[in-house]
């Protein structure tokens, strides 16, 4: 039993060596520098959150043209320590810190990491090699750069877990060396205990160097601003770097948000404890991330491997349909060229038929000898034949065929360019939303194009979500994929909320970059869907409604004129009234309508439908007794005294304008009115319920007016005309006709 416990002991001990040392192995890969691929050596942090060792910058630096100082001036070896150096070194005169600093400004002398040659000071630029990009490193150079004491410890310790019987010998001793017992940070070297005391002597100022355990690295003993050699103590958030006390004053932190170090300190660890924390507790997904980017990594090989093999299948296809049509257009030439040359041949031997040795002209010398009349009329007439034919060749003479194939030649600029052009398909870029076309009503309408130069796109995914500023997390994107088209309606909203849109197209290279996200607030109430009355009420001769009845215009005309005419005996003018077929009982409604901005004077809003019918049998030149055709905003309440909500409440619009009021109702002598500009669509929102009615920009959905208003009764839309003017209700959503258009033989919905 005994020996069991020991086994597993000595089992759980090995595996913790085993984790220990790959732990070890993995943090090496943090400890080596970017540039000697070594541990690092007295490093340098960069301003792009990088280090790299102090040697290995200045070569850089160097390779680069800066001149810099030498690195290994300081003693960090028996060869610098103070007993090797010359003893001139340590009688020289030290030059006072300001006057050096006199100096420095000035542009004197040379700082770590200036250009050779140079008179001004220059900034110095370094390229990180962890980042690959230059860091701006300022006119100090790496003068102006922390050294990084904790990495120098990490390193340290690193060191000593690895090889931990190494020990660190004396620097001073004569062979054989002795092993170190103790340190100086003053002096940077490593003593045993009589070199320590003899490089030490009693009554000397090295004697009250304080001793610290032996060591390869020497640091001081707190981190000191590179600038003024001061121990840091504040830390700056606009720069982000540590400042000292000198630095603190400096104009370049002026209005600079400056904390101490030992808040910056607390809240760092804090932050990196807990991400630290989370990084530890989420080893799982970690896990299940890095299985996932191996699988990513074998797909990606097998569709790699694929994607090569499709290709050259596709250039071998057209190499053979190339071959294939080489042989065709060769053997249409091989065919002309044979019956050129039979052509040609059958020519030349009729024209060597008429040479004087030939059969021919032999057998017709012949035949002239014939006596006998009757024989030779029967021989000559045969042979008269051949010999005009002849006669005919040798006057006209001309080739039986050309020896020209210029008709053959192959045009392949065309081929050629789109050979050129040959290259992988690109994914499209990503849909450019057309905002003066994209509005949310009952429905959201997303209208989108592609730029112009970007690939043709197969088909569409339109996201959206909702957006909800309480809610912890976000909400899921819902979808609505291969959308045929460049526009959509998405449907089954909620009203009076937020919603972010976004389009990408896709093609045989697959998806492209998303739009840019948009965001369109739906109507405050459900959309109440209705059509202008034209039944009753409304004056024919000067109110003209479309067919469709969704549009109204105003037609002054010769009663306009006779209106004028009565304004000199104090008369109003004409006031024209149309009025919606539905009625509002209960709940909230909204709908929205389009005025055109040369109206002259309209009012849009709402009514009792009792009064309505009342106002209709009044007299057309005679205004209501509860209604002031020049007021800003009607609400039928001019008289204080009355409690009761009014029975009218509209929005006066004239000549591209909103009359606006701070008060309840206005008059036109009232000078606390004001104008702003006419919106594209204006939005009514009818609360029943509550009695209140409710005016708003439709496009940006701002409210621009509330008031209240009677619904005792059913209460119908309704809008006055005063003058030429026209306006037409904002069509559903739900009831617009896509039209089919075909492009480059795609077939796609608009």
């Amino acid at each position: 039993m005994a020996e069991g416990e020991d086994l597993q002991t000595f089992t759980s001990i090995m595996d913790a060596l085993v984790r220990i040392s790959t732990s070890m192995k993995n943090m090496e890969r943090e400890l080596v520098c970017p540039v000697c691929k070594e541990m690092y050596k007295q490093p340098l942090a960069l301003p792009c959150a990088h280090n790299v060792c102090h040697v290995c910058a200045s070569e850089v630096l160097l390779q680069h043209g800066y001149l810099c100082c030498d690195p290994t001036s300081e003693p960090s070896s028996p060869a610098a320590t103070p007993a090797t150096r010359s003893p001139r070194l340590g009688r020289r005169a030290v030059p006072k810190p300001d006057r050096l600093d006199r100096l420095l400004k000035s542009g004197f002398g040379t700082y770590p990491g200036r250009k050779r040659g140079t008179v001004h000071p220059q900034t110095v630029s370094f390229p990180c090699p962890a980042c690959q990009r230059d860091v701006d490193l300022g006119e100090r150079g790496l003068g102006s750069l922390f050294r990084n004491l904790t990495l120098e410890r990490v390193v340290e310790r690193y060191r000593q877990t690895i090889n931990i019987s190494a020990a660190i010998m004396c620097q001073f001793c004569k062979p054989p060396q002795l092993e170190a017992t103790k340190g100086c940070t003053e002096c940077k070297s490593s003593f045993c205990n009589e070199c320590f005391k003899l490089y030490h002597p009693w009554g000397t100022q090295k004697a009250q160097h304080e001793p610290t355990p032996p060591t390869l690295t020497f640091r001081p003993k707190g981190l000191m601003c590179p600038e003024h050699k001061e121990e840091v103590t504040h830390y700056c958030k606009t720069c982000q770097r540590l400042v000292c006390q000198l630095c603190r004053v400096r104009r370049t932190h002026t209005s600079h948000k400056i904390t101490p170090v030992l808040s910056a300190y607390q809240a760092l660890r804090e932050k990196l404890t807990k991400s630290l924390a989370y990084i530890l507790s989420s080893q799982d997904t970690v896990q299940t991330q890095i299985a996932e980017l191996e699988e990513t990594v074998k797909h990606t090989e097998v569709n790699g491997s694929q994607a090569k093999e499709e290709v050259s299948q596709l250039i071998q296809g057209l190499c053979a349909m190339l071959e294939e049509k080489r042989a065709t257009l060769l053997q249409a030439i091989e065919e002309c060229q044979q019956e050129r040359l039979a052509s040609l041949h059958g020519q030349i031997q009729e024209h060597q038929a008429m040479l004087e040795n030939s059969g021919m002209v032999g057998y017709a010398q012949e035949v002239l000898k014939e006596t006998d009349h009757p024989c030779f009329v029967q021989a000559a007439k045969q042979l008269h034949n051949r010999i005009l034919r002849a006669t005919d060749s040798l006057q006209s003479f001309r080739p039986a065929a050309t020896a020209s194939f210029s008709h053959f030649q192959l045009d392949v600029s065309r081929e050629l360019k789109l050979l050129t052009d040959l290259a992988f398909i690109r994914a499209p870029e990503a849909p450019v939303i057309d905002t003066q076309r994209t509005y949310a009503y009952d429905q959201i309408f997303l209208c989108w194009r592609l730029p112009q130069h970007s690939p043709p796109a197969w088909h569409y995914t339109v996201e959206y979500r909702k957006t909800d500023a309480k809610a912890k997390g976000l909400k899921l994107w819902q979808r609505r994929e291969e959308v045929r088209g460049t526009s959509a309606l998405v449907e089954y909203l909620d009203t009076d909320s937020v919603y972010v849109l976004r389009v990408k197209g896709c093609n045989k290279a697959g998806f492209g970059e998303y739009s840019e996200d948009i965001y369109l607030h739906t109507p405050p109430a459900p959309v109440l869907n209705f059509f202008l009355d034209n039944r009753w009420g409304f004056n024919r001769d000067r109110l003209a409604i479309s067919k469709d009845q969704r549009a109204v215009r105003s037609v002054p005309g010769i009663p306009m004129l006779f209106a004028a005419e009565r304004l000199m005996t104090s008369c109003h003018l004409s006031i024209d009234l149309v009025i919606g077929d539905v009625a509002v009982t209960q709940g909230k409604s909204y709908w929205a309508c389009c005025v055109d901005p040369s109206s002259y004077l309209v009012k849009v809003g709402v009514g009792l439908e009792s009064k309505l019918q009342e106002w209709f049998q009044v007299p057309q030149d005679v205004v209501s007794p509860r209604y002031d055709p020049d007021s800003g905003h009607d609400s039928g309440a001019e008289d204080t005294t009355v409690e009761a909500p009014p029975p009218y409440a509209f929005l006066t619009i004239g000549m591209g304008k909103i009359l606006l009021s701070h008060g309840s109702a206005l008059t036109s002598r009232d000078p606390n009115g004001c104008t702003m500009p006419l919106p594209p669509r204006i939005g009514i929102c009818l609360d029943y319920e509550q009695g209140k009615v409710s005016f708003y920009d439709a496009v940006s959905f701002r409210e621009l007016w509330e008031c209240g208003v009677d619904c005792s009764g059913p209460v119908c839309p309704a809008f006055c005309f005063i003058g030429g003017g026209a306006l037409h209700l904002q069509e559903l959503v739900a009831n617009k006709q896509e039209r089919k258009v075909t492009i480059g033989g795609f077939a796609k919905l608009d």
